[in-house]
């Protein structure tokens, strides 16, 4: 059974909706492919809607570490239903991607877009240490090689930000 139709079948009443919201990520890890590409669109969609805030910094860090929380609690509840670190959990490519994208100023479509590639390239290959994180238990296991993907996307954007293009072309402006 797939990680996707497990999760599905573990809800069994009102109880287990906001683990399986909070997992899915409002239902992103269900995509039949591709399902941590998907996921991290969320973290697009939160970094895209807080880009003009100010303290952008602050907000995208407190919403890291919120979902990080949400995360971390709801991990239990995924790996009972589908097994350990479940595809169809992608609260924690959310969190990978803010990291990424957790500069000074809102991002612009631009270094919305690149973040995004950047991110899931470490995500996928998993560079070391990123892999060996897997192997902590539970839901800081599944989390935290996410954070240190996103650690290496960061630093991969500070870098492209300075050295290749004009820093203005990486902020948001209304």
């Amino acid at each position: 059974m797939s990680s996707q139709r497990a999760l599905l079948a573990a809800v069994r009443g009102p109880r287990d909706v906001v683990p399986f919201a909070g997992a899915t990520f409002f239902g992103l890890g269900l995509a039949p492919v591709a399902p941590g590409t998907f996921g991290t669109l969320g973290g697009v969609a939160i970094a895209w809607a807080l880009r003009g805030t100010e303290d952008f910094l602050l907000w995208i860090l407190l919403a890291a570490l919120a979902l990080y929380v949400l995360g971390r609690v709801v991990a239990p509840w995924a790996e009972r239903a589908a097994g350990k670190d479940p595809g169809a959990y992608v609260i924690d490519e959310v969190v990978g991607y803010l990291v990424t994208v957790a500069w000074i100023g809102g991002p612009s479509t631009l270094s919305l877009f690149t973040a995004f590639v950047v991110f899931r390239f470490f995500d996928i290959l998993k560079p070391p240490p990123v892999k060996r994180f897997e192997r902590i238990p539970g839901g800081d296991g599944i989390l935290l090689d996410d954070v240190i993907a996103g650690l290496y996307g960061a630093m991969v954007m500070a870098a492209l930000r300075l050295f290749v293009l004009d820093p203005a072309d990486w902020i948001w402006s209304a």
